[in-house]
């Protein structure tokens, strides 16, 4: 079970999950986050998908506008974590195709 379970950590991820739209996770997600942790955690993202398609951390790092450490982080994620980036990425892939 992970680390960040709890009622209060089930509740967000419930109401995420009942967001029905992109429009509406804007919405949300400028009340509930800053500008900084949205774009944040976009970056991240953006740099997982990269990692996958094998681009290199100097690419990334000035593509993304992200340190290395980031991308060492995500990367030790990506390889090693509890398949949430996999499971992302593999999603956004199967709904473009």
């Amino acid at each position: 079970m992970s680390k960040l379970c709890s009622p209060s950590v089930d509740r967000l991820f419930e109401a995420i999950l009942d967001l029905q739209s992109v429009e509406e996770c804007y919405r949300f997600f400028e009340d509930i986050c800053t500008i900084k942790e949205v774009q944040e955690m976009a970056q991240r993202l953006d740099t997982a998908i990269l990692l996958d398609e094998g681009m290199n951390y100097q690419t990334i790092s000035q593509q993304v506008g992200i340190s290395t450490a980031t991308i060492s982080r995500v990367n030790k994620c990506l390889v090693y974590g509890s398949e949430g980036y996999r499971m992302a990425i593999d999603r956004l892939k199967e709904n473009k195709g």
